[in-house]
């Protein structure tokens, strides 16, 4: 049985290798450079897709003697990965295009190339909007980063056939494709350089997003027994699972008993607020917290 992220990693498969062939149709069919260049964006697509599946194999096995944390950090390979693919991809299609601005060439058939195009785009279209709903509904930056990356493709797609249509009603425009496709390159190259920062993020266990910590402290603050205080608070994400560790300060006279029922209040509650959260609380006298924490 596939999971739904598997299931859309697959989706995303099918659909690059249909939009790879009708885009490499329509640059064939054109020998414009901004299809060229979109073309070349649907192999990185193929490419991340099939990248994106591999890791969340590893991602989604459960946690063994040797990764006791789980294997969710594999996703944050994939969307590495798929970030230096795009930065490849776009220096590829500058070197391209900087060629045809030194030698500009004729273009034909844009109609029936354009259409092909608008076809491949509406195929992304869908597939991105229907990844994205899964990725927020499974917590996914696997698929996350490749919705994005599809969707990107979109973008970049309607900007060349755009650019292609005034090409097509003003033939004396036509040094406007390799600029398009030069323009295609930066705006792609940029969504490549936030997916690797993403990455490095992750790898680094950088802490929760502040909207996130906010509601941590919240949900803290209201959970809390009067008397007790919590120190050293630190988080991090791995994948989808969200990492929560605290020094709870209780009372000296507390009860081991009392104590255990706090942390239970306290990692439900957390839970509650946050999914997929794993909660590690270390209970430690009121006389040994910092000043700051009394």
């Amino acid at each position: 049985m596939f999971s739904p992220t598997k299931r859309m990693a697959m989706l995303s498969i099918a659909t690059s290798i249909l939009t790879l062939g009708l885009k490499f149709g329509a640059y064939a069919l054109t020998d414009s450079m901004g299809l060229l260049s979109d073309a070349l964006e649907a192999l990185v697509n193929l490419a991340a897709g099939v990248v994106a599946l591999c890791v969340l194999w590893v991602a989604e096995q459960p946690a063994d003697e040797d990764h006791a944390y789980g294997h969710e950090k594999a996703e944050y390979f994939s969307s590495g990965v798929e970030g230096g693919l795009i930065l490849v991809a776009s220096a590829g299609i500058i070197w391209a295009a900087s060629t045809r601005l030194l030698h500009p060439a004729e273009l034909s058939r844009l109609g029936p190339g354009l259409l092909v195009a608008a076809l491949a785009a509406a195929m992304n279209f869908i597939t991105a909007r229907l990844m994205m709903r899964v990725a927020r509904e499974h917590d996914s930056i696997t698929v996350e980063a490749d919705a994005h990356h599809l969707m990107t493709d979109v973008v970049t797609s309607i900007g060349v056939i755009a650019g292609l249509l005034i090409i097509m009603f003003a033939p004396g425009a036509k040094i406007l494709d390799p600029l398009i496709a030069i323009g295609v390159a930066v705006h792609i190259a940029w969504v490549g350089i936030s997916l690797v920062r993403r990455s490095v993020d992750g790898l680094m266990d950088k802490s929760l997003p502040p909207a996130e910590l906010n509601l941590v402290n919240r949900t803290l603050a209201a959970t809390l027994r009067p008397g007790d205080r919590v120190a050293h608070l630190r988080t991090r994400k791995a994948g989808s699972r969200r990492f929560i560790e605290f020094k709870l300060h209780v009372p000296d006279q507390d009860t081991v008993a009392s104590a255990h029922d706090a942390c239970d209040a306290l990692e439900h509650a957390l839970a509650q607020a946050l999914a997929k959260t794993v909660v590690t609380i270390h209970v430690e006298p009121l006389g040994n917290a910092p000043p700051e924490s009394q």
